[in-house]
């Protein structure tokens, strides 16, 4: 049985235009709450365990090297 965990993305906004953009940073509630993080409850996806580093936070690395059918 696969070991998932819910993550986030670390998202930034653009003070001059208000656009949202992607930091490049994906980890669990618990890394991004203990790095001052905000979280928006409906933004989570799920990834296996196995892809998060010891931080908590998603290995991109790793992740690109397994094929998977679901979007991060």
């Amino acid at each position: 049985m696969l070991n998932f965990v819910e993550v986030f993305d670390v998202m930034e906004v653009n003070p001059s235009s208000g656009e949202t953009l992607w930091t490049g940073v994906t980890g669990t509630r618990t890394a991004l709450e203990r790095d001052g993080f905000m979280i928006h409850p409906k933004a989570g996806a799920y990834c296996p365990a196995e892809w998060l580093d010891e931080r908590g936070y998603l290995d991109a690395e790793l992740a690109r090297r397994h094929p998977r059918p679901w979007s991060i």
